[in-house]
Order: structure tokens, then sequence, then C-alpha cells
């Protein structure tokens, strides 16, 4: 469906040709005139109309030809070839579920906990997919792995979302690294040089700033959110805590054209978890997840029940299937329509006076 308020056109000077439309209005309505041939039996004295003519009035009259006139006004648009906003079906063919597997996810600020409801969700998310959708899963706690990866079969994924294991730690940045590695296989992501050098202490500051690496000969940048048929899906309370900077990896999906939707599970309030003989609360951090999505064009949703989880991972089958703008021209369109109306219209006519004018 185009959007009107977005209609521009490649050659406006020929809407020009539209300063037509009244003097073919006129022509026509001077040709379809009713014609006085003299009185006869079976018409009107006055009008020279038979009876059946007077009955129509004067819609049913013209009707035709006012179709007809309509569809060579959209001939003479289409010729200026028109170009608008439209919404089209995006083709999703991988999405990847990074899942946060850390402590955290034990609290039950979320019903019956944060990593149960999160599971069930995620199992209702993959059963909405198209069947050609391939979905992976990777789960992180003090490290990212794959899970499964990407995959159409309903069955492995949900093996995999059913037997997640907990451990202590959270490193967010290492799982969008992971999980953006499994959409852009050839994309010559240094992995181990990127966990290596999360690593290192971070080096003193000898009064200069600090630049990033230069890039590789030749590598080119997307851009953000550019990539329609990968996503990351990043479920997570925010708590990261180990491996690369989370907003780092980020920076490096935006600059793949992949986006990262984030889902916050939990309270902002939090709980307070006990482990191992320590008390610890546990909070939703919202800052980092949404910075995350604004810098790959994502979008952030945050679940504080189940039920909440449930509508978010709803929306979310949405967003990956729904559908792109996209400036397209529509000339095609109007002209397809503008020669079916005045063909309408034409047969209209011929139909009830036995002539098209």
């Amino acid at each position: 469906m185009p959007e009107l308020s977005t209609l521009t056109f490649i050659w406006p000077r020929l809407l020009w040709l539209l300063a037509l439309a009244p003097f073919l209005l006129a022509g026509y309505l001077w040709l379809a005139r009713p014609r006085k041939l003299g009185p006869a039996p079976w018409m009107d004295a006055q009008s020279g109309a038979t009876p059946a003519q007077q009955r129509e009035g004067t819609t049913s009259r013209y009707g035709g030809g006012l179709l007809v006139l309509a569809g060579l006004c959209l001939l003479l648009i289409g010729i200026a070839r028109p170009q608008a906003v439209l919404m089209l079906p995006s083709r999703m063919d991988t999405v990847m579920l990074a899942v946060d597997t850390s402590g955290s996810m034990r609290a039950t600020d979320v019903k019956p906990s944060r990593i149960e409801a999160a599971q069930e969700a995620l199992r209702r998310f993959i059963e909405a997919q198209p069947p050609q959708v391939k979905v992976g899963v990777v789960t992180f706690s003090a490290t990212a792995s794959v899970a499964q990866p990407p995959t159409t079969s309903r069955d492995e994924l949900f093996k995999s979302i059913e037997s997640l294991q907990m451990q202590p730690g959270s490193a967010v940045g290492s799982a969008i690294l992971i999980a953006l590695t499994q959409l852009v296989p050839g994309s010559g992501i240094d992995v181990n040089q990127i966990l290596t050098d999360a690593e290192r202490p971070p080096p003193k500051d000898k009064g200069r700033a600090l630049t990033p690496p230069e890039e590789a000969p030749g590598k080119t940048r997307a851009e953000p959110g550019s990539n329609k048929a990968a996503a990351i899906i990043l479920v997570t309370d925010g708590q990261g805590n180990l491996g690369p900077d989370p907003l780092k990896m980020a920076q490096l999906a935006a600059e793949h054209g992949v986006k990262v939707h984030t889902v916050g599970v939990g309270t902002t309030e939090g709980i307070v978890i006990r482990a191992q003989g320590v008390s610890q609360r546990v909070k939703l951090d919202e800052t980092a997840l949404k910075k995350i999505a604004e810098l790959t064009l994502g979008d952030y949703y945050r679940a504080t029940s189940a039920t909440d989880l449930n509508k978010v991972y709803d929306q979310l089958g949405l967003t990956i299937r729904m559908q792109k703008h996209q400036t397209t021209e529509i000339s095609a369109i109007l002209i397809a329509l503008g020669m079916l109306l005045a063909i309408g219209g034409a047969a209209l006519t011929f139909y009830r006076s036995g002539r098209i004018v």
C-alpha cells in the first residue's frame, strides 16, 4: 500500500498533460449530448430521447464515459513516473536467539522465573515462524556458545531451548559476537582475536585518546539495519560483566547491517537471590539494552511478567516478518488501473448505447 504523503514524480513536467483533462471532458460531453433527429412515435417530442433514456438519468448516461476519463487521467499520471514509499514483505532467512543463562536469570520477579518464562516465550516464537525461516540458538553466561546452529527443524530448536544450563557470569558482548558470526560466516570477523583482546587489561592512558584499530584494506561497512535477511534477538536482564564490550559488539553488528532486537527480562527494582551462600540483588539493566538496540536500529522490549514476555515475542514475530519501507516506482500500478477503468467504462457505454461515445 503506497503512502500518499511520500508521493513524488521522476518526470514531474509531464504532469502538465493533465491540463488536457478538462478539454477531454468537454469534448466527451459534447459528443455524448442528446441528438435531436426529429420526433418519432416512441420518442419524447421535446427532448428527443426515448423513455428508457429519460429513465436512466445523468449519472447512468455519463457513468461509462466518466470512467474512461478517470482511466485516461491515471494513464497521464503514470506517464510522469510516480514513486512512493511502499510497505512490502521483508524476506527473513535467519534469526539467532541469544539467551542469557547466567545465575541472575533464576530470579523469580518474573513468574515462575525469568529463565522459565523466557523458555516458554521462545517456544511460542519458534512455532510462529514460517517453515522456511532458519532459527539458531546461542546461550551465554561466563562465555557464549552455539547451542543450535541455524536450522528449520523445530524439534531440534525445542530441544536446545529445553536443555539450557545455568552458569555464573554474563558475557552479553560475546553472545552478540557469536550470534553475528553465525549470521555472516564469510565476514572475516576474527572471533578469537576479539575475545583475547577482551581478556587483556585495559591499556594505561598516556594523555592521548585511544583510537580504534584500522580496518583491513578493502573492508566495507554496511548501512545499519540494511541486512533484511538476518536478525539477532538478545534475551537477557542486561547485567553483562564478562567478555567484550556489548556496545562495541553492537556496533560491529551494525557495521554488518544486522539488527539486534533486545528483550529485557525482569523488573527494574529487581529481587534478591542467593547463590553459594551469597545474597545479591539482580535488577534489569534497561540502559544497556536500549543502547544496543539503538546502535543497530533494532527494537527494545521490556518484559516484567510471563504474560508480557509472550506479548513481546508475538510483537517480535511481526517485526521480523513485518513489512519494510521502500521507495518504489508505481507507474505500472497506475497505468494498469487506468487501463482497467478505461476499458470498463468503454464496455459499459457500449453495453448501454451500442457505441463508445
